[in-house]
């Protein structure tokens, strides 16, 4: 769907209010197809991305796993790495 949504359930430390809300923004400019909403549509716009932001801290705070937590580092490197194997070295 959109690539600039990341997992965010069960991180060491735990997914920040910041990142839901960035995701949730992130939902709703896909869904609506504006990245910034004319004046007809903000206050419509802005009470989606809270109301998704609810929703996702919602889903994330009950979500249940016996996994270890991942790490955001390791998580970082193996992305690089995926990256580096996909498009190549940065020049």
């Amino acid at each position: 769907m959109c690539r600039n949504i990341k997992t965010l359930y069960n991180f060491d430390p735990p997914a920040t209010v910041e990142e839901v809300h960035a995701a949730a923004l992130q939902f709703v400019r896909k869904l609506s197809g504006f990245n910034t909403p004319s004046k007809a549509n903000e206050a419509a716009f802005h009470a989606a991305i809270e109301d998704v932001t609810a929703v996702a801290k919602t889903l994330l705070d009950s979500l249940v796993t016996n996994a270890e937590p991942r790490n955001r580092e390791v998580e970082i490197v193996r992305a690089r790495a995926r990256n580096i194997k996909r498009f190549g070295p940065k020049l």
